[in-house]
């Protein structure tokens, strides 16, 4: 098992404190991703430009296990509000297409900062889409 970075994406506040991505054998994790930033969340209050910061890190980590967005299989999304489902599945729909990956959404009362909106972990497996794997 190896321990994934990308450049872009911020790493973990306290080394040891957790991995943003696992790689085993061809399988990926992906921990969750937000859209938060030292200057407070990229996007501001906006769920739908939080949603979009999180799914670029997600896609950046994605490929830096070797993978690419149609390789990823499973998304967990937390909402602080319910209501806010349209604007985060826009901002899916910008980095998926087709048979999109499965999904589960649920609403929390809080994420890990009182004015992060939207948080969202992805797995799959490296080359899925482009064996045809179903």
């Amino acid at each position: 098992m190896s321990r994934v970075s990308a450049p872009s994406v911020p790493e973990p506040p306290r080394p040891g404190m957790f991995s943003n991505a696992r790689v085993h054998g061809q399988h990926f994790v992906i921990s969750g991703m937000h859209a938060g930033s030292a200057d407070g969340p990229i996007g501001g209050g906006d769920t739908y430009l939080q949603a979009r910061e999180a799914f670029r890190r997600i896609v950046a980590l994605t490929e830096a296990c070797g993978a690419t967005p149609g390789d990823i299989l499973a998304l967990r999304l937390y909402l602080t509000d319910i209501d806010d489902k349209a604007a985060v599945g826009k901002a899916r729909a910008e980095v998926f297409s087709g048979d999109f990956p499965c999904s589960t959404l649920v609403e929390v009362t809080r994420l890990v900062d009182p004015d992060l909106k939207v948080e969202i972990e992805a797995q799959g497996v490296i080359g899925a889409a482009a064996h045809g794997q179903k």
